[in-house]
């Protein structure tokens, strides 16, 4: 099978392939991109190239290239490379159409604190954190300071009942381990029978 040698323009690129291939197929080998994906099945072809040259070697339009470049007209050099195949060996020199810049997606914008601050030298970048921190903790004792005050009284309230339990905690651990096991010592004047209680049972004294 003989060869055909094909001279992409706008790429730069040369080389030869078999005859009976399809530009399409051309296309891939070289690495070339159209302008976007064809589907037959819809009758949709984004594959529009200029034959510069040789376009007599290649098979005469499809009843699918003329439908497409029915509506618009057709230039005499455009074919559609997923329907245009390679009969005879010689030179086919394609010109691919100009490719859209395709916008980047779009990255999270910066907003102008941002942008000033990455422009900063290390030095002054340390000063400003170092300011944003002293900032940041004045906020927070305003913040306290302007609470309502039931919420301070809590605060307080649980804070005095934490040291109240501390401090029981440490007597009791300050205390012998006998001391924990033995009985409680009495009150002052337990035990003792009431003076009214006590003379009951004993005789009056002379009347």
């Amino acid at each position: 099978m003989s060869d055909v040698y094909i001279h992409f323009v706008r790429e730069n690129l040369q080389g030869t392939v078999a005859v009976g291939s399809y530009l399409s197929d051309v296309l891939k080998r070289f690495g070339v991109r159209c302008t976007g994906e064809c589907d037959r099945a819809a009758d949709v072809h984004e594959c529009e190239v200029s034959i510069s040259a040789g376009g007599d070697l290649l098979s005469p339009l499809t009843l699918a290239e003329t439908e497409h470049f029915g509506d618009a007209g057709r230039r005499d050099n455009r074919r559609l490379a997923c329907e245009a195949k390679i009969l005879r060996p010689g030179e086919i020199v394609i010109m691919t159409d100009e490719k859209q810049e395709t916008p980047e997606a779009d990255a999270p914008k910066k907003d102008k604190f941002q942008e000033d601050f990455e422009a900063l030298p290390l030095e002054k970048k340390i000063a400003s954190l170092l300011r944003m921190e002293v900032v940041t903790l004045g906020e927070t004792v305003s913040y306290v300071v302007n609470s309502p005050m039931k919420v301070v009284e809590k605060v307080g309230d649980v804070i005095a009942e934490f040291g109240m339990k501390l401090e029981r905690e440490a007597k009791k651990a300050s205390r012998p381990k006998e001391a924990a096991s033995e009985p409680a010592a009495a009150a002052p004047g337990a035990g003792k029978p009431k003076s009214g209680a006590a003379n009951a049972g004993e005789p009056s004294p002379n009347p």
